[in-house]
């Protein structure tokens, strides 16, 4: 193995510890359902960083580390500051669901600077990390809607499109449209 291939491997390493260790996978889960939920929190994330290294694209690893480093700050001080009993009376910190936040992080991620080609899956793959929360007991549907929308403003704070044209759908005060908008 040459050392950028083993620099790559260890950055993506080094970022999955990092989410294994804020959000550990309570034995892997109960369901399938949960454990697969917990295992697309960490791949969700990682296939955006991966693709960052594996395109060699610098700037778009700088948008990740920004984006991801601000969701899981703001996550969990808001698990901190807000004392919610999860719906199993497991614990007080369930607002706002953290693996919701990651995955949704990660996937608005994929999609703002890749394009929906990939953002598509990317937040199918969330809103199922979403669904196994509230199924598993573990959150209530505003843990999660919280939770994926902080994912999504964090990362729509520091992502910008690669280059060519990126759409987005928009949304406000009863009004829908798309903004186009191309990069060079």
């Amino acid at each position: 193995m040459d050392v950028k291939f083993k620099l790559i491997i260890g950055r993506l390493l080094v970022m999955m510890i990092i989410i294994l260790v804020w959000h550990p996978p309570d034995a892997l889960g109960k369901s399938s359902a949960e454990k697969n939920g917990d295992l697309l929190m960490v791949a969700i994330p990682a296939a955006g960083y991966g693709a960052a290294l594996f395109l060699k694209d610098g700037d778009g690893r700088v948008q990740f580390y920004r984006s991801f480093l601000l969701n899981l700050g703001a996550t969990y001080f808001l698990k901190t500051v807000i004392d919610k009993q999860r719906p199993d009376g497991s614990g007080t910190d369930s607002f706002p669901s953290g693996h919701t936040s990651v995955s949704f992080q990660g996937a608005s991620f994929i999609q703002a600077r890749y394009g929906w080609k990939y953002g598509i899956p990317a937040f199918a793959a969330a809103s199922y990390v979403a669904w196994s929360r509230v199924n598993a007991d573990r959150h209530d549907e505003l843990d999660v809607l919280a939770g994926a929308s902080m994912g999504v403003i964090s990362s729509r704070l520091f992502t910008r499109p690669r280059s060519g044209v990126a759409a987005t759908f928009l949304a406000w005060d009863g009004h829908y449209g798309m903004a186009i908008r191309k990069t060079w």
